[in-house]
């Protein structure tokens, strides 16, 4: 069962997982349910050694890797389980009076040949939510994790030889040469997680051959916090999201917004909840490491620019940052231009919220935004006027919990969304078609007239 597919071969496993969606028996619903059972059972099978693979490579305790990773992906393979008949069925649309005597419907049909490429920082969730969604909808997989996390990667090996049958779902290992393999082939869906600038490079490979996508990208998610905003609970939830798995999470606030009337109030209860959550986190056994030496190096430059409110402590030997506020930080430096990805949380000032409006919509729309006020005109003035992927209004992440929600991006940030019901309509083609009746026809579509047919005009 199952093959771990190096570059040389990617081609061949292209094809054999081509002739296989072509026999037809991906569109059996009673097979994607089997495929989708194979792989829960694979998944527990293997959750001791997920376990060890999250910890080595990113130090993440059981309960962590639990609620984010593993329970996260069951839950999406419980709930599409259950929905999965349903959603499959064809989907009965309105008619017009031009068409009377015809049904219209929508019928959901697998793309056929999908390749995943995941990232490293949630390495186990985000390479096999989105392997749910193309499952249900009846797809072969091809899954690509990150080199980054090589544990993680193996185990995942593991779970699809366990599951699958090659060509059915296989997964590549590799470096950057690998990936660069992989895009060189035909596939009928591609979709990505990972950084805007190698989302680009994904984007450019899948124009060569129309292949449609989904790019699950990131950029600095604003958090805004207005003078009225609870700041006990406002400094508890972004502490949370913020420092959650040292801030390598792609919808963590990237930088905060506070009116000028609470900041110091927000940054004393900020430190306090950062050190109740997380310690130190240089010296906590069980907080999250960054995961390469590379990243800890460019994280470590951010310190430089502007000034450590509380933490800045780094253990180079466990690749530990602690949980680190900014402030006074130039709005044209590196901290304020890339996306920071790591345990570093810039804190800027306002007077008035439209200077944050201006601020946002003058640079590339985000992720996520994440707004704290318990006022309705700020509220609908932010939301109303700011283009994100998704977000909170008085707390953090909890969106991407949602999973009658869609989660993605928007411009910069992403292109499509997944989740639930979201992930096999994302992995499916929506075919629409007109059942017409034979029992009459109706002339009028049939006329030809220089003069406006009044009853055409009614009918349109």
């Amino acid at each position: 069962m199952g093959l771990t597919t190096t570059g040389l071969d990617v081609a061949r496993q292209v094809e054999v997982q081509r002739g296989f969606f072509k026999t037809g028996a991906t569109r059996s619903i009673a097979f994607r349910l089997s495929m989708l059972t194979f792989l829960k059972q694979a998944i527990e099978t293997h959750e001791a050694a997920i376990y060890d693979a999250l910890k080595v490579d990113l130090n993440k305790g059981r309960q962590d890797a639990f609620t984010t990773e593993i329970g996260f992906v069951y839950g999406e393979i419980n709930r599409m389980e259950k929905q999965l008949r349903r959603l499959a069925k064809p989907r009965r649309v309105g008619t017009p009076l031009l068409h009377f005597g015809s049904k219209s419907e929508i019928r959901f049909e697998p793309y056929g040949n999908v390749l995943v490429i995941a990232p490293w920082n949630y390495p186990f969730q985000l390479a096999l939510a989105p392997v749910v969604g193309a499952i249900a909808a009846g797809n072969t997989v091809v899954l690509k994790p990150s080199e980054l996390t090589p544990n993680v990667s193996r185990v995942l090996r593991e779970v699809f030889e366990t599951a699958f049958h090659e060509r059915f779902g296989v997964v590549i290992e590799g470096d950057a040469e690998v990936s660069a393999a992989v895009l060189e082939e035909k596939f009928d869906y591609i979709f990505f997680t990972g950084s805007t600038r190698v989302g680009k490079i994904v984007h450019q490979a899948a124009a060569k051959h129309l292949t449609p996508v989904t790019l699950e990208l990131g950029g600095k998610s604003p958090t805004i916090i207005h003078k009225d905003a609870d700041l006990r609970l406002a400094a508890k939830r972004i502490a949370w999201g913020k420092w959650l798995n040292a801030g390598q999470t792609c919808i963590a606030p990237d930088y905060v917004f506070v009116h000028r009337d609470v900041q110091e109030t927000f940054l004393r209860l900020i430190e306090e909840e950062a050190f109740s959550q997380y310690g130190n986190g240089v010296g906590v056994g069980s907080y999250v490491k960054i995961v390469s030496d590379g990243h800890l190096e460019r994280l470590t430059g951010y310190l430089e620019q502007g000034d450590i409110e509380f933490g800045g402590q780094v253990d180079p030997e466990t690749r530990k940052m602690a949980p680190t506020v900014m402030t006074n930080v130039p709005h044209d430096s590196k901290l304020m231009q890339e996306e920071i990805f790591g345990p570093i949380l810039p804190v800027l000032v306002y007077d008035e919220i439209e200077d944050v409006i201006t601020f946002v919509t003058d640079r590339d729309k985000p992720l996520a935004l994440y707004l704290f006020t318990e006022n309705e005109f700020v509220k609908e003035r932010v939301l109303n006027r700011i283009s994100f992927g998704g977000g909170c209004v008085n707390d953090t992440l909890m969106h991407v919990a949602q999973h009658n929600l869609p989660f993605g991006g928007v411009g910069a940030s992403g292109i499509g969304g997944y989740h639930g019901k979201y992930s096999f309509e994302t992995f499916s083609h929506q075919k629409g078609l007109v059942h017409n009746t034979t029992k009459f026809d109706l002339p009028f579509r049939y006329m030809r007239s220089n003069t406006d047919s009044k009853w055409m005009r009614f009918l349109l």
